[in-house]
């Protein structure tokens, strides 16, 4: 498969901007690649989550800890915004992310894929695309009820123990969450496994983005 920037491993700071309308959103749809990254940068990471309560905050606090274990700096920002209202609050939606301009410039942003079938995802794409209009991003996928993966075009291939690290952490985080029958490590392994024969990733296991705008 093509690498599309082959320098990239030769530096060595990342800052890295992640944007989810829910607890847990950021780490189903590109945790695996943050903790890949953090293999071979030092990342100085920003995460915002939109819609949450005091219980899943706790949670979504806890997840963001184990999966930024290994960066260099976190800034872990989680806002209470209703979950699936988020429509019916824009603008102060927006004015959390005019927020983040006064923050480090990103180098890389991972967000929600605008064709995703739940309203609150795709105001976050929006709002991520309205906001940082000059900038690198990529939109990440998440299973859910209604279906709407796509094709994707960009692959992060991981090895099985990064896969594996991501399925544990969420459910360590997430009890709230276990009642689910989708949210299970066998879901979030499987949706890396097809993605990783895509690739042909070298273990199996790949997350994939929607990669709308690129520069080489």
């Amino acid at each position: 498969m093509l690498e599309l920037i082959p320098s990239l491993g030769r530096r060595k700071n990342l800052r890295v901007l992640c944007v989810g309308a829910h607890c847990d959103d950021i780490e189903i749809g590109c945790g695996a690649t943050l903790l890949r990254l953090a293999e071979s940068f030092r990342l100085d990471v920003t995460w915002l989550t939109l819609c949450s309560t005091a219980q899943r905050e706790a949670e979504a606090r806890a997840s963001a800890a184990l999966f930024l274990k290994a960066a260099r700096t976190q800034q872990v920002l989680i806002e209470a915004f209703r979950d699936g209202f988020l429509p019916a609050q824009w603008a102060v939606a927006k004015e959390a992310f005019e927020a983040l301009k006064r923050l480090p410039d990103p180098d890389l942003v991972l967000t929600h894929e605008p064709g995703d079938r739940h309203q609150d995802h795709r105001i976050v794409s929006e709002l991520t695309w309205n906001t940082f209009r000059d900038h690198l991003i990529l939109e990440y996928e998440i299973p859910k009820y209604d279906g709407g993966l796509g094709q994707p075009n960009l692959y992060v291939p991981v090895s099985r123990a990064v896969a594996e690290r991501k399925a544990r952490h969420l459910l360590a985080a997430y009890s709230s969450q276990k009642r689910k029958r989708w949210f299970s490590s066998e879901t979030f392994l499987a949706l890396m496994r097809v993605r990783g024969v895509e690739c042909n990733a070298r273990d199996g296991y790949a997350e994939a983005f929607h990669a709308r705008k690129l520069v080489l």
